[in-house]
C-alpha cells in the first residue's frame, strides 16, 4: 500500500526559517491550509506560526478547532447559509468584491470579525495561466478600475469610516523575491493611497521562502522597509507550500513492468496514481522528483511511471535508473506533503495512501489508514 510520509525534521527546518522572518520583521505568518492540512502536525506548526487561512467553512473550522491562533478566510463569493457559522470561527474575513462587502461586511464587524477586501494589482508574474490570479478576466480580486467605479472608498476619510479594515493581494505561485518586488510595486502604485485608511495588509501566498536559494535576507529587508513606510499596518504572509516544502515523500510499489515501447521506454505500473494521489502532476503539470533516479529517458534503464487506474493519462513521468527495476520494488517520490493529501481522490475506487509521521528520532507513527468506507461514503 502506498504511504505519504511527513518528515518532522524537514517540516521543523521550514518552520524555523519562517519564524526567523517573522521575528526579524514583526510580520505574522499564517499556514495556508489549501496546500497542507495535516492535523497531526498542527501543534508543532502552531509553535512557529500565527494561525491559519482558509477558503471555505470546513477549512476554517479545521484551522480553528485544531490549530488555534488567528483564523482567516477568503472566498471568491461566500455561501449565505454558512455565514453565521463562519463568522463564529474566524478573526479575519476577506471579501472578493465591493458587493460581497456590502452583503456581509457590516455583519462581520458586528460579530467582532475584521473585514478585508482582496484587490487585484494586475501584475502577472505566475508562469502557469491556471495559477495566475492576475490573468485577464480573472475572477480573483477587485481591480482599481472596478473599485473606483463602485465608489467603495469615496466617503472614507479615515480608518473609522472605511468599509474594510485591510487589503489582501495574492499574485505569486512558487516564486521568489524578484516577483514579490514587482507585485508589491504594482500594489502600492494602484492602491497605496488607500493604505492610510487600513489597519492591515495581507501579502497572500505563493512565497517559496524555504526553497533552496531563496533570498531570505532580501525578504526581511523588503518587509522591514514596507513596515517602516507604513508603521500603522499589521502585515501578514500566508504561504502554504513553503511550510511543508520538501517535507514529505510518497512511497509506491511497482506492480508490473511492460516491454519497451517504440520509444525505448518501459511502462512501469505502480500502486500510486497521479490522478488520485498527486493530482497536481496532471493539473500543473509537472514531474515530481524521484529518489535515486533522474528525470527523462537519458539513463540506461528508462521507465514511464503510470497509475493502476483506467485513465489513459494517469502518468507520472519518465525516469532513468542505473539499475533495472523489478516488480515489487519500492520507489519514493519527493516533495509530496503539499497539494497531495488536500487534493487526493478515490477515482476508480482506488484507495488512498496511508498517512505516516516520521519523527525526528526516525520512529514512525501511522496517522491514518483509509479503506472502503472512505470511498463508499462519498457516493
Amino acid at each position: 500500500m502506498p504511504r505519504y510520509i511527513i518528515d518532522e525534521s524537514a517540516l521543523k527546518r521550514n518552520l524555523e526559517v519562517l519564524k526567523g522572518v517573522s521575528d526579524r520583521t514583526g510580520v505574522k505568518i499564517l499556514l495556508a491550509q489549501k496546500a497542507f492540512s495535516c492535523t497531526a502536525v498542527y501543534p508543532l506548526c502552531a509553535e512557529y506560526l500565527a494561525g491559519t487561512t482558509a477558503s471555505s467553512l470546513f477549512e476554517a473550522k479545521h484551522g480553528h478547532d485544531n490549530f488555534g491562533g488567528e483564523t482567516h478566510v477568503f472566498a471568491p463569493a461566500f455561501i449565505p447559509e454558512e455565514m453565521d457559522e463562519l463568522l463564529g470561527l474566524v478573526d479575519h474575513i476577506v471579501f472578493n468584491s465591493p458587493r460581497q462587502v456590502a452583503l456581509y461586511g457590516e455583519r462581520a464587524r458586528k460579530r467582532g470579525v475584521s473585514a478585508g477586501l482582496r484587490v487585484n494589482p494586475e501584475v502577472s508574474v505566475a508562469t502557469t495561466p491556471a495559477y495566475d490570479p492576475c490573468r485577464p478576466s480573472s475572477r480573483l480580486g477587485t481591480t482599481r478600475a472596478v473599485l473606483d467605479e463602485s465608489g467603495f472608498f469615496l466617503a472614507a476619510k479615515d480608518a473609522k469610516s472605511a468599509k474594510v479594515d485591510g487589503l489582501h493581494f495574492h499574485c505569486l505561485c512558487e516564486q521568489g523575491l524578484d516577483e514579490l518586488r514587482k507585485v508589491l510595486a504594482g500594489f502600492e502604485e494602484k492602491f497605496g493611497e488607500l493604505l492610510p485608511l487600513m489597519k492591515w495588509v495581507n501579502f497572500g501566498g505563493g512565497h517559496h521562502i524555504t526553497r533552496e536559494g531563496y533570498d531570505v535576507e532580501g525578504l526581511v529587508a523588503l518587509l522591514n522597509d514596507f513596515r517602516t513606510r507604513h508603521p500603522h499596518l499589521e502585515v501578514y504572509l500566508e504561504p502554504g507550500e513553503a511550510i511543508a516544502l520538501n517535507a514529505g515523500t510518497l512511497e509506491s510499489r511497482v506492480l508490473e513492468i511492460q516491454p519497451k515501447g517504440a520509444d525505448g521506454v518501459s511502462n512501469a505500473i505502480l500502486d500510486t496514481s497521479a490522478a488520485c494521489h498527486m493530482p497536481d502532476v496532471i493539473e500543473m503539470p509537472y514531474t515530481p522528483p524521484l529518489v535515486g533516479a533522474e528525470k527523462g529517458a537519458g539513463g540506461p534503464y528508462a521507465y514511464r511511471f503510470g497509475g493502476p487506474t483506467c485513465l489513459a493519462g494517469d502518468e507520472i513521468g519518465v525516469y532513468s535508473f542505473k539499475h533495472k527495476l523489478c516488480e515489487g520494488d519500492t520507489v519514493v517520490f519527493g516533495d509530496m506533503a503539499i497539494y497531495t493529501m488536500v487534493k487526493n481522490n478515490t477515482f476508480n475506487g482506488l484507495n488512498l495512501p496511508d498517512i505516516v509521521l516520521r519523527h525526528i528520532d526516525g520512529s514512525e507513527v501511522l496517522v491514518r489508514r483509509f479503506g472502503y468506507a472512505d470511498f463508499a461514503c462519498r457516493l
